[in-house]
């Protein structure tokens, strides 16, 4: 099957309306907890609550968009809600939505999921078995969804392969911290997590 002879039900998890968004990077980066990513594969539906963001902001020398528009980037420099996809250490795969106006490189990166549809896809796109673990992580949840560089670009609050939808369910208590993995502007409150998940990524210190 090709993405064509995918069947979209997209009437269960309506995409976000961009008018929804928040215009500021590290405030949508805590809207997007408890929201979900929605994607459509040929041998079915995978989605998952969104449970760990980080924020990266005009002006953070942690950005990919510090420097400004590469062809590797450009997509980080769309309008909010679109797709930048990249593949970190050449290694895993990375999903960052979009989060300013046209021409402003900010992001928001998907750090983890709680895994709710397509389980058993995503057992098998992770080969691992342990739910926590099948999209704990930027790295795994891209393999779980088997998001690549296909994607890049994609626009996100329309249907279509990958989209980002309202859950329904009541989001609990957010907790912030400094981000995971970097070293530059690192002491930045920029990271977003779902108190007393078992599907956020990071040491324990962090999720308190």
């Amino acid at each position: 099957m090709g993405r064509a002879d995918i069947v979209s039900h997209s009437d269960d998890h309506p995409p976000l309306a961009r008018e929804e968004l928040p215009d500021d990077t590290a405030a949508l980066a805590r809207y997007l907890i408890g929201k979900l990513v929605v994607r459509d594969l040929p041998e079915g539906r995978v989605s998952g609550r969104i449970v760990e963001t980080e924020a990266y902001v005009v002006g953070d020398a942690a950005g990919h968009g510090f420097r400004g528009m590469t062809p590797r980037n450009r997509s980080l420099f769309l309008e909010r809600g679109h797709a930048y996809v990249y593949l970190a250490y050449g290694i895993s795969f990375m999903l960052n939505v979009s989060s300013d106006t046209q021409g402003t490189g900010t992001g928001v990166l998907i750090r983890a999921l709680e895994p709710l549809e397509g389980i058993a896809i995503m057992r098998l796109n992770r080969g691992v078995e342990r739910l926590r673990d099948l999209a704990r992580g930027p790295g795994r949840l891209a393999a779980a969804l088997r998001i690549d560089r296909s994607l890049d670009g994609l626009d996100l609050c329309r249907e279509g392969p990958l989209w980002l939808a309202r859950d329904g369910t009541e989001t609990g208590a957010i907790g912030q911290s400094i981000r995971i993995g970097i070293s530059k502007d690192a002491e930045r409150l920029l990271r977003f997590y779902l108190k007393a998940s078992p599907f956020v990524s990071g040491p324990g210190s962090l999720n308190r």
